[in-house]
């Protein structure tokens, strides 16, 4: 079945999110963060610990379903006696529900500043590799 992808996310993330019922995520990371703007609360989402670079058929993770999705704006503004400076950074809260272990069959899209797509199977947690 095809997935969006979030990689780079923590062990200890993935640790927590399978014994816990409902998390939250903060998605920072640019990647990460195009692949939630493609995703609405009932999606499923394939979450992994490996990198975008080292993405690849047998890779594992876990599906989630989002149970809800919010992309919010933070601005800083830092200043002295010469300038002042105004940032914006855009993230993305979405809340997660566990749901099984996958495998990556293959890697549909990895392209930068589109979602990263997969193909995935579920495992069941006797399946040994």
């Amino acid at each position: 079945m095809e997935y969006i992808a979030l990689t780079g996310i923590a062990d200890s993330v993935i640790e927590v999110l399978k014994k816990h019922e409902l998390r939250t995520l903060e998605i920072r990371n640019p990647q990460n963060f195009f692949g939630v703007l493609g995703l609405n609360a009932g999606d499923n989402v394939l979450l992994t610990s490996t990198s975008l670079q080292d993405l690849a058929d047998g890779t594992s993770g876990i599906i989630a379903k989002v149970v809800q999705k919010q992309i919010s704006v933070h601005s800083f503004v830092s200043s002295n006696d010469f300038y002042i400076e105004e940032r914006e950074a855009l993230s993305a809260r979405i809340q997660l529900e566990c749901r099984h272990m996958a495998r990556v069959r293959s890697v549909i899209s990895d392209e930068i500043g589109k979602p990263v797509r997969v193909d995935a199977r579920d495992i069941s947690c006797y399946e040994a590799r």
